[in-house]
């Protein structure tokens, strides 16, 4: 029997989107941590994906996070790209380093955005955290990093909006913080908006749903989707928004 550096986990679910010898395209549940951390070193998306894909996650080992290529917040949900070759993993790093391939996500904000669609362009830097079990954040600030998100407006309502986004950069709470920047918090988030913007949905309202990319070995163009997810249903009809996984709702 095998001895991995990772547990492997049977109980934690996800679905596989796309799958070959050399990538895997899954989509994570929300609640679940992508990876083990602080408080969770058994119960993450990584514990579950060893349990089928072991042998090779192991064979890419820590310094390629495993095949992790990016992450997702814990209460967030959707797509997410692992490497299963080291070929295909270091290839994939790149794309993502030059920004050659597009991630999308579904967010319901407070409010609209006023303009129909734009470029966010303000520098993010990561708080430090001051104390055992303190949530990591991360604000606008002048010396932060470079951080860009494309956006368009989906659907308006009264209250709230179904927004799409594109992270051009990855910075932590990238979305999240540029949203509300913009006086468009995310539902459901409990970390930068208010109690009230907080409490409109059951958990943090962003899925990421698409990812287009170049297969790293094949060279064919892959495009990976996923539904809207269930548990936000209601809260779409809520504020009078439709599904954008409906013919006639998205564009392609």
């Amino acid at each position: 029997m095998s001895v991995f550096s990772v547990e492997a986990n049977d109980r934690i679910t996800f679905k596989v989107r796309h799958e070959d010898e050399h990538l895997l395209v899954v989509e994570k549940p929300p609640g679940i941590a992508t990876q083990p951390g602080l408080g969770h070193d058994y119960d993450t998306l990584l514990n579950g994906l060893f349990v089928r894909y072991g042998q090779k996650l192991q064979n890419l080992g820590k310094d390629r996070d495993f095949g992790l290529l990016h992450r997702l917040d814990r209460k967030a949900s959707g797509l997410l790209m692992v490497g299963l070759s080291t070929k295909a993993y270091d290839a994939m790093r790149v794309a993502f380093a030059e920004k050659t391939l597009g991630k999308f996500y579904w967010v319901i904000v407070k409010g609209a955005p006023k303009t129909a669609q734009g470029v966010i362009d303000k520098p993010i830097i990561e708080s430090i955290p001051k104390g055992e079990g303190e949530i990591k954040r991360a604000k606008i600030s002048a010396v932060g990093k470079p951080a860009s998100t494309a956006f368009r407006i989906l659907q308006a309502g009264a209250d709230a909006s179904l927004v799409e986004c594109r992270p051009i950069t990855g910075r932590l709470h990238q979305i999240r913080i540029h949203m509300e920047t913009i006086g468009c918090p995310v539902l459901g988030d409990s970390i930068y908006a208010t109690p009230k913007i907080r409490a409109a949905a059951p958990r943090l309202a962003l899925h990421s749903h698409r990812l287009v990319f170049d297969h790293p070995i094949s060279g064919e163009r892959i495009d990976v989707r996923s539904k809207w997810p269930k548990d936000l249903r209601a809260t779409l009809e809520r504020f009078g928004l439709k599904r954008p996984d409906v013919e006639g709702d998205e564009e392609a």
